[in-house]
């Protein structure tokens, strides 16, 4: 624009012309400026507002501690560790302000008590003194040293009690001090990405806004302590409706048991949990959800209850809170159930061995009843003496968990023993045997294709030779 060959007119003409645009983007930057210093007015007055209000809450919960101490006495000294460290960090930062108002020579002008905002353009005030290059002064360090030891003094005064997860949260997300992603996309340190290249004034409110920060924190924690706390959101937007059914496995044709409550899932790990008086390890049990995972062996066929408790630390007492629940355990199918049509027959004459169930029942909750049947000695196992009837019919009747009952039978034909056949050197029917065979032969009577164990006794046969009449023998 200010070329060799322009004329002197010209050379004039460009010349205004950087001179107001120069003119320009310093009324910009003026404005630019004064509101970060109005900004800078406003978190100082919140700032002493809220600290009168916290030490009147502070007061409240040191009269609550000596009226209830078993009420008060703890949160009242979490309180005093909070203000504490919170004054303390308070005061670090303020000396942060100090000496910046000391590097850049800015004063407080007497008439307005205000600080000279539209002059406080430079940016090498916390540049010289925190950073170096890509990295952090022994200055820049400190400040990041003394905000990470405020995040922890603060947690560790909450602890694990359960009634602060909430306020924990929301202190995490106020100084959350990871690393931030610039407009190039790129990750970059806490401190550089909020101060580097910053002009005084920006960094000033930036501060304070840092020592407001303090004071809302403060704030939290006593209303919390008091139990005023409006940190956990009281809408119901964030319930779920959650089905807890009276047990876990329930039959073809019953009625569903159950209640629907409102609730919603902490993830919050306990301290203990034990389950059917096991003490159970934490660290594999709870996963990324809060949840517990149950890992046990679910014992006999019949109804069994689950007994536990959540131990949690609340108010810096441990609050359990017990675990009841039950479920079911039916039979695993290891046999199929075959049949032939007609074919159920008991013999008469002899005790005919039974077993009788009812699937998804526990023996102890099946009776059976028939003429002729009788209990066995272990559970399940019946013995039927028939009588002189053609057929029997046993009857079943099992009791399901909720009382009601359940009924079936079957019929069985009761045939008598078969006809017994001689036998004579372990040979029936018609045979050959040498004369000395039978001379030393035993008589004897078998029930043949017959599977009960039945021994029979010979007491007389007749012998009968071809040509000869018969002889009767008898012992």
């Amino acid at each position: 624009m200010a070329g060799g060959k322009a004329s002197a007119r010209q050379k004039m003409i460009n010349l205004m012309y950087l001179v107001f645009i120069a003119m320009m983007a310093m009324n910009m930057s003026k404005e630019v400026l004064s509101a970060f210093g109005l900004m800078e007015v406003k978190f100082a007055n919140a700032n002493e507002d809220t600290e009168a209000k916290n030490e009147a809450l502070l007061a409240n919960l040191e009269v609550k501690a000596e009226e209830k101490p078993e009420d008060f006495a703890v949160p009242a000294l979490k309180a005093k560790q909070v203000n504490e460290v919170s004054t303390q960090f308070f005061k670090y930062i303020e000396t942060i302000k100090v000496d910046l108002l000391k590097s850049g020579d800015y004063k407080v002008d007497p008439k307005t008590g205000k600080l000279p905002f539209e002059e406080m353009d430079k940016t090498d005030i916390p540049d010289e003194k925190w950073f170096t290059g890509d990295r952090l002064t022994k200055e820049g360090k400190e400040v990041m040293d003394k905000i990470e030891k405020y995040k922890k003094d603060i947690l560790d005064i909450l602890g694990t009690d359960v009634k602060y997860q909430t306020a924990i949260a929301s202190f995490k997300k106020r100084f959350d001090t990871d690393k931030v992603m610039n407009n190039d996309g790129k990750k970059i340190d806490w401190l550089n990405y909020h101060y580097q290249g910053f002009p005084a004034i920006a960094s000033y409110t930036k501060l304070t806004a840092m020592q407001n920060d303090v004071m809302v924190t403060e704030a939290n924690m006593f209303n919390l302590f008091l139990g005023n706390t409006l940190d956990a959101a009281v809408s119901l937007n964030k319930f779920k409706a959650i089905v807890l059914a009276d047990k876990s496995a329930f039959f073809a044709g019953e009625k569903f048991q159950g209640r629907v409550v409102l609730g919603k899932y902490a993830n919050v790990t306990p301290t203990k949990l034990t389950v059917q008086g096991k003490e159970i390890d934490i660290s594999e049990a709870i996963d990324s959800t809060g949840a517990a995972k149950l890992d046990f062996n679910v014992g006999n066929v019949g109804e069994h209850e689950i007994e536990g408790k959540f131990t949690f630390l609340e108010d810096g007492k441990p609050l359990e809170i017990p675990i009841v629940a039950n479920y079911v355990v039916v039979p695993r199918p290891n046999s199929a159930t075959i049949s032939a049509d007609k074919m159920n027959v008991v013999y008469r004459g002899v005790s005919n061995p039974m077993t009788i169930s009812f699937a998804g029942v526990p023996g102890n909750k099946v009776s059976a009843s028939a003429p002729g049947l009788s209990k066995g000695g272990k559970v399940g196992q019946y013995t039927m003496v028939p009588g002189s009837r053609r057929e029997v019919t046993i009857s079943v009747t099992a009791t399901l968990d909720d009382g009601s009952k359940v009924n079936d039978k079957a019929s069985f034909r009761i045939k008598d023993i078969p006809k017994p056949a001689g036998q004579m050197a372990g040979q029936t029917g018609s045979v050959s045997l040498p004369r000395n065979n039978v001379e030393i032969g035993k008589v004897s009577a078998v029930l043949e294709e017959f599977d009960f164990d039945l021994p029979l006794t010979v007491t007389g046969f007749k012998m009968k030779v071809e040509g000869l009449p018969s002889v009767s023998v008898s012992r």
